[in-house]
């Protein structure tokens, strides 16, 4: 194990603390804390300590160096299986994850919804997390015994190098499409962020590439595989919507399959041909993934769907302009009831695709219901003043609890009617200021059943 820490509450005896400047709080003032707790070294960018002192330009740098140079060997001996895209990393992670430990591999999952290596869950503060954090799991799952791992990789986290050093296996791009414009601030940065994965692929790595992405090109390389409708590899012949999931027929080499999922929709149908790819590239047959199709399960959020009377509710993490039109679409095609669609937008994230995100929710559904998602340190009001410029329908109302809202949305399904509740997904938080309040969204249903119920 890594006997580093930058989290004071974490140290234990014999710990290096290293001291990082954050956006909201600076570790050298927990250095005290973290020799109370037993560090015997401390890494700072200024003053000296009872115990062993080691003063650096920056800290953040340093540890990067030190992490590289004394573990990159190490953790580069797992196969690591990188995800990057705007949409569908975590479907895809979590769903490759799944049928790999089912075919009997050791291995183990990094991404949104936490890391997951055999019975230890452990949720996570980011996609990618800092670069110590994406190590220690690393060399813990190493340690334990895993000969592959799957992770999610951000475009923050390509910026800011928390997965420098690393070499993948195999690497696949899902797509990508407006979000994180408050970071990048524009789309062409945003995609030379992503292609810096490029930059970290062993010689021999194989690239699974959404072919039908306008921005698939960048990442076709020589050693690339391409999928979609028009996919010369992985070809999509046709899809249909089940009770439970979606039938997919593909071709590969001249061969047809039909495959039965546990997924619903279309970007649903990439998702699992993306994840199917990577695990056949690893030597596994058709048959063998086959086989293990129907255990895999899509991750909690996303696309969850519960019977509410004789509509149903849906639970999905779509945040993004494209997220929540494809959403929409999946469940209005083929249509039976209405789509009454409920969405808000972050505070202190890209306020350019607000409008965007009202227009297409209003545009696309039957009724909406705007109202706050994580609003932080933002004035709600504001955010929902941004929302509401895009919107030019009359089918809306605004109801800035969420609570609220989820409970307005249930009470409005009839026979066949479809609530999509966006945004937050798997997130058993509201964030207002710098506070993390317990909330879910998938709890509200289940509440609102009881109480029905009851």
């Amino acid at each position: 194990m890594i006997s580093i820490k930058t989290d004071s509450r974490k140290v234990v005896p014999g710990d290096t603390f290293v001291a990082i400047k954050g956006y909201t709080v600076d570790g050298h003032d927990y250095i005290e804390s973290a020799i109370k707790n037993g560090a015997t070294k401390i890494v700072c960018e200024k003053g000296h300590y009872e115990v062993e002192t080691l003063v650096v330009e920056n800290t953040k740098t340093w540890l990067q160096k030190y992490l590289v140079d004394h573990y990159k060997e190490e953790i580069n001996k797992l196969k690591i299986i990188g995800v990057t895209g705007t949409n569908g990393k975590t479907t895809t992670c979590y769903l490759t994850y799944q049928m790999l430990k089912k075919l009997g591999v050791k291995v183990a999952y990094m991404g949104t919804i936490g890391f997951y290596f055999q019975d230890e869950v452990v949720e996570l503060p980011n996609t990618t997390p800092e670069i110590l954090d994406v190590y220690s799991y690393m060399m813990e799952a190493l340690e334990k015994g895993a000969t592959h791992f799957v992770m999610e990789v951000s475009s923050h986290a390509l910026a800011e190098k928390r997965v420098e050093g690393i070499e993948y296996t195999l690497e696949a791009f899902t797509n990508l499409t407006e979000d994180h414009l408050d970071y990048h601030k524009t789309m062409e940065n945003y995609l030379a962020c992503k292609l810096l994965i490029l930059k970290q692929l062993k010689s021999d790595c194989l690239i699974i590439v959404n072919h039908d992405d306008e921005y698939a090109s960048y990442f076709e390389e020589k050693n690339a595989k391409t999928l979609g409708y028009h996919g010369k590899d992985y070809q999509i012949i046709n899809y249909e919507d089940t009770i439970n999931g979606t039938k997919i027929t593909f071709q590969m080499k001249d061969v047809t399959y039909e495959i039965e999922t546990n997924l619903k929709s279309e970007f649903n149908v990439y998702n699992y041909l993306t994840s199917f790819a990577l695990v056949h590239n690893l030597g596994f047959t058709p048959e063998e993934i086959f086989k293990v199709t129907k255990e895999v399960m899509p991750p909690r959020g996303r696309c969850e769907a519960l019977k509410v009377g004789s509509g149903i509710a849906v639970i999905d993490y779509a945040h993004t302009p494209d997220a929540v039109e494809k959403i929409i679409n999946a469940f209005s095609n083929p249509k039976k009831g209405r789509i009454i669609t409920l969405v808000g937008c972050g505070g202190d994230r890209d306020p350019m695709k607000r409008p965007i995100m009202g227009r297409i929710a209003s545009e696309k559904s039957d009724y909406v219901i705007f109202t706050n998602d994580n609003p932080r340190t933002e004035d709600p009001e504001n955010i929902m003043k941004d929302i509401l410029n895009g919107v030019k329908k009359e089918n809306y109302e605004v109801i800035m609890d969420r609570k609220d809202a989820i409970k307005k949305g249930l009470s409005m399904l009839e026979e066949n009617d479809v609530f999509l509740i966006l945004g937050k997904g798997h997130e058993d938080y509201q964030i207002l200021g710098h506070t993390k309040h317990h909330f879910s969204d998938l709890e509200e249903v289940e509440n609102y059943l009881k109480e029905k119920n009851s």
